[in-house]
């Protein structure tokens, strides 16, 4: 029997659309073909990432796959609460936005003239009890089989902070989905961290240079391109937060393209220098979907998210299973010129 490829995992940040990653996630853990090594992640990305690794210490990759899906399941049930619903127009069209809904309009006014030490004093989050209730750090601690990287930003210095196995806990999850215009700073060690897509989205450099694992797939959410110029005061801060999120993973892909043509040309030795094959999933379906949605956890929007992931990874793996070990697919240099 043919061993399983070894494969690193680097998982984006985008709200509610990291349901598609856990259908890209759920498919991988499905497929016996492939061990995954380690796994980077931020926001959404380092939710999926824990959940992932406590199940697997907890029961394999079957345990995997039903923390993931009982994790996603509660955030929908918990949103049900949430005064921020689709309005019934929406849901008779089908549009999975929030733009018409009163209270989400309310709610984005409110945030652009108060901090969330104003109007949130307390700090709640349910998406904190969420992963106190679903997930066991302490098992996270003890997963030898996935190592994991969860992405901070240091609100003191600007820099990022990577989270190792035994550094992640509680807190470092909620400071890598850290929004500041919603949630207050998380303080880890006496130091706030924001969320860590503004300096990695996700964090790529630790997967080359902890592991031994060649082969890195991005689980893109947030789109790199826009062919139209966005109008209103909502899709410029949009189109805005998307080209922030998305610029340092663009200088590390431009790092990786310099370093992989420096080995190519033998201007440095493979020996000393890993040549990594870089990989993308992502979906044209998430493209046309309103930043808004990131928002909306209803059950029917998660599992269609999570219903498309999986087939993306499936019609991926079915083109490019031969490529992984030996080459990179995605084409670096065309993304950064």
């Amino acid at each position: 029997m043919t061993a399983p490829k070894k494969i690193n995992l680097a998982l984006q940040g985008g709200g509610a659309h990291g349901a598609f990653t856990w259908g890209v996630l759920d498919w991988f853990l499905e497929d016996s073909r492939f061990s995954i090594d380690a796994i980077s992640g931020t926001s959404a990305g380092a939710m999926n990432a824990v959940v992932l690794a406590s199940g697997m210490e907890a029961g394999g990759e079957d345990g995997a796959r039903a923390q993931l899906e009982a994790f996603w399941r509660e955030v929908s049930r918990q949103a049900q609460l949430s005064p921020i619903q689709r309005t019934p127009l929406d849901m008779i069209l089908g549009q999975w936005s929030l733009d018409h809904s009163p209270s989400y309009l309310f709610f984005d006014v409110v945030s652009r003239f108060a901090s969330p030490y104003e109007f949130n004093p307390l700090n709640v989050n349910p998406l904190r009890d969420i992963l106190d209730g679903l997930v066991d750090f302490d098992l996270v601690h003890r997963c030898s089989g996935v190592k994991l990287f969860i992405a901070a930003t240091n609100v003191y210095t600007g820099k990022i902070r990577v989270f190792r196995e035994k550094e992640v806990s509680l807190d470092a999850v909620m400071a890598s989905a850290c929004l500041p215009q919603l949630f207050q700073a998380v303080e880890i060690d006496g130091e706030p961290y924001w969320d860590g897509g503004y300096m990695g989205n996700p964090p790529l450099y630790p997967l080359f240079y902890e592991t031994d694992t060649p082969d890195v797939v991005l689980i893109q959410i947030n789109p790199i391109e826009r062919r139209e110029v966005p109008k209103t005061a909502r899709e410029i801060l949009n189109r805005v937060n998307e080209i922030t999120f998305n610029s340092t993973l663009l200088r590390e892909l431009r790092a990786i393209e310099f370093v992989t043509r420096l080995i190519e040309d033998g201007k440095l030795s493979g020996d000393d220098y890993m040549k990594v094959h870089m990989h993308r999933i992502s979906a044209g379906e998430l493209k046309p979907l309103q930043a808004s949605s990131k928002l909306n956890a209803e059950w029917a929007f998660l599992t269609n998210l999570r219903d498309i992931g999986r087939q993306t990874a499936k019609d991926w793996l079915a083109r490019h299973y031969d490529d992984i070990g030996n080459r990179s697919t995605l084409q670096i240099r065309d993304e950064i010129t």
